[in-house]
This record gives C-alpha cells, structure tokens and sequence, in this order.
C-alpha cells in the first residue's frame, strides 16, 4: 500500500485518538492496540517516513496514558461540546442531509395536500386544534394558542414529549431504519400542514416569524434525532470493511453521542415555545431576535463548525505531523 493511501484511510482514526483520546480503560487498550498494529506496518513499508515517528509518538503517549495515574479531565464536558460532538456530525453530515432532505420532501407534500384537500388538516392536526386555530385567525390573533397555560408546565411538558419521541426516533433505527423514517415524514407532513393553514389566510411569514421562535431548534432537533436513527441502521446494514457488530457498536456509539446533544436543545426549544413564543404581539422585537439566533446557531454549529472543525484538524495532521 502506498503511503498516501495508507494516511488517508486511517487518518480520521488517529486524528480522533490524538484529539479526543478515550476515557474508558477498554476502549483505551483497544486503540493502543490498533496503533502497535499501525506501527508495525508503517516500520515494515515506511521505515523513513514521517508517519512511522507519528504513529510512534502517538502509540507512546497512550502508553503513558495507561500505566501511569491520569488526573480526572475537568474539561470533558467542554470538550465533547466543541469536538466530540461536532466531530460526530461532520463524519455523518451525508446522513444527515438526506434525513433534512427526507423531512422536507413530506413537508412539502403535507403543505400542497393540505392546500388542495382542506380536510387533510383535520385529520393530521385534530378538528379540535384546527377549530381553535382558525377562531384566533378570525380574532385577530393568529398564534394565541401558544398564549394559553402555564409556561412552566408547558415547557417542561412539551421537553419531556419531545425527548421521548426523539428517543424512540433513534431507537427505533434498529428496526434497519425504516420507522426513523416514518417519523421523520409524519412530523414533516404535520408542520406542511399546519404552514398551509396560515399561508392561506396570508400570514405565511408571520408562521416562520413566530412558530419558528422555538420551531427552529425543535424541528432541527427532530430532523436530527431521525438521522442518528438512520446512522444506527447504516451501521447494521452496510458494515462497509469492517465487521458488521464492529460497525453496529460504532454506529451506535456515534448516534448516542448526537442525542445526547440534542438534549439541551430540546430543553431550550421547550422554553422558547414555553415563555416566549406567547410574547409575539408585545414583544415582537424579542421573537424575532430568539429566531435569527436560532437560525445562525443551527447553521453554525450544525453546518459550519462541524465542517471548519474537521478541516482544521486534518492540515494540522498533514502539515505537521505526518
């Protein structure tokens, strides 16, 4: 194997030991293992090479790692946030997309059945929630169903709904995927339906200006939480070069790793549609600042963050370790 290819197809795996070394005692021997294997090799083809010293120094410095007495890492949490985390995403990113691709075709298809069939949106959303909806339309107040009750109950009730269905979105990717699926298009279907109704009475931006205050991160959240789904059932159904139980536990690992993540953001989206949405009519200047930030902070840590992340660290490899 030539040197270049030989870098590129471990490159991701040492960059990961080199920045975010494991914690646990197994996972730790393990990737000492891998990297003796790593070294034996590039000593064997590349005696001269800058590779062999890297992977020699990083064989090294695990070896410390596991005989010698390590101070608790204060910063673990700081670091699964800013690497960890974003890390994770971008190696998925192509999943991901398509999950946000997937939500946005049914979104689609639930807006334009919607507007051809006005019953659809009864039968998605409840004739209840869509009579109520179209009295506030009538009064003058669009959005005064998220004015009703009380904010600390709705938020901590809307957090614990949303956590549980994100939960079973992922989980049920063991099912090869396919009801992470379903859950993606039926939430997809339900928030087309749910623009139609507005759009029709010509409040279509006034829907994103105020449903999206907390819809933003909640939505994203979902979206997500679909795609770790998918990711625990790419990992069973396409092993790639691996084992297939080695690329299930990775897969798992690694879809584990986004809902935990996506956690606080359901507890913050809960918030929002808790105490702010409601504050659209007098405080329009505060809804519509809590939905830029939001927007910015989805495309930013999501999107960008993930992508510059993963950039930095492998010219850092390349120029100057290896």
């Amino acid at each position: 194997m030539r040197e270049a290819l030989f870098i590129k197809k471990n490159k991701d795996r040492w960059l990961k030991n080199q920045h975010l070394p494991p914690d646990d005692p197994d996972e730790m021997a393990a990737s000492f293992t891998q990297l003796v294997d790593d070294l034996a090799y590039a000593k064997t083809f590349y005696p001269s090479g800058k590779v062999t010293h890297y992977i020699n120094s990083q064989a090294s410095r695990i070896y410390l790692d596991i005989y010698k007495n390590r101070k608790e890492d204060s910063n673990r949490i700081w670091k699964f946030w800013k690497y960890d985390l974003p890390l994770t995403i971008r190696k998925h990113h192509g999943i991901l997309l398509f999950a946000t691709l997937f939500f946005i075709l049914f979104f689609v298809i639930g807006f334009f059945t919607a507007s051809v069939d006005e019953s659809v949106a009864a039968e998605v959303l409840g004739p209840g929630y869509i009579e109520e909806t179209h009295k506030n339309i009538e009064k003058g107040n669009p959005f005064g169903i998220y004015e009703g009750g009380n904010s600390i109950l709705t938020w901590l009730g809307i957090m614990v709904n949303n956590m549980i269905v994100a939960l079973r979105m992922f989980a049920s990717g063991l099912a090869l995927g396919i009801p992470s699926l379903y859950g993606l298009a039926e939430t997809g279907v339900m928030v087309g339906v749910f623009d139609q109704i507005f759009a029709a009475k010509g409040l279509a931006a006034d829907f994103w200006l105020v449903v999206f205050v907390h819809g933003t991160l909640e939505i994203t959240a979902i979206i997500l939480a679909g795609g770790a789904g998918l990711i625990l059932g790419k990992g069973f159904l396409f092993p790639g070069t691996i084992k297939r139980m080695d690329a299930f536990k990775q897969s798992a690992k690694d879809g584990t790793k986004i809902m935990i993540g996506l956690l606080p953001v359901f507890a913050v989206a809960a918030f929002f549609e808790g105490f702010i949405t409601r504050l659209y009519n007098d405080l329009s200047w505060l809804t519509t600042g809590v939905f830029s930030v939001s927007v910015i902070f989805v495309i930013w840590y999501f999107i960008i963050y993930p992508i510059r992340l993963h950039k930095r660290l492998s010219v850092q490899l390349n120029e100057e370790d290896v």
